[in-house]
């Protein structure tokens, strides 16, 4: 028997949400926890901002971040940003919606070697986070160490021929 979950989601554009709605995903502090170079000091202004600069980098691009529909509800954003030329995979979800990542993580891949037509994905992880088995059964491989603003990150990258 499939033991595959399916759920109803849906990709918006950022601009479908509200701000509020925005600010208080991206100031949760369980979320800020995971997201070393977060600040809570994300307010109107800034989210304005975060979003046009979001929608800039699909025109510039032809890829992005979108946000995520589970259920009918505003679970979180996520997609690929450019990361020095790779499409890096970011995934920001709402603490009730944690145990929804996986099956979020397989639409948006699978987006990425479809239709988005990218070579290779990209996942950059902060030195904290100790659990990266689920990102190595997708056949993500770590690569190197990198450095964002003084933090360093793991980075893992899965190529598109080799889930082919």
């Amino acid at each position: 028997m499939d033991k595959t979950v399916t759920m109803p989601i849906q990709f918006l554009q950022l601009n479908q949400i509200s701000i509020a709605d925005l600010i208080a995903l991206n100031t949760h502090p369980a979320v800020l926890e995971h997201m070393p170079l977060g600040s809570n000091q994300f307010d109107e202004q800034a989210c304005r901002q975060w979003v046009i600069g979001k929608e800039q980098h699909w025109e510039q691009y032809g890829y992005g971040v979108w946000a995520i529909i589970v259920d009918g509800q505003f679970a979180g954003w996520g997609g690929l940003q450019n990361e020095a030329g790779d499409a890096d995979l970011a995934l920001v979800l709402h603490p009730k919606f944690w145990g929804k990542g996986k099956y979020i993580v397989n639409n948006i891949i699978n987006k990425a070697f479809t239709s988005l037509k990218v070579e290779s994905v990209t996942i950059h992880l902060p030195l904290t986070r100790k659990k990266v088995s689920a990102i190595l059964r997708y056949g993500f491989i770590e690569e190197a160490i990198v450095d964002f603003d003084g933090i360093p990150f793991k980075r893992f990258r899965l190529k598109h021929s080799s889930v082919l």
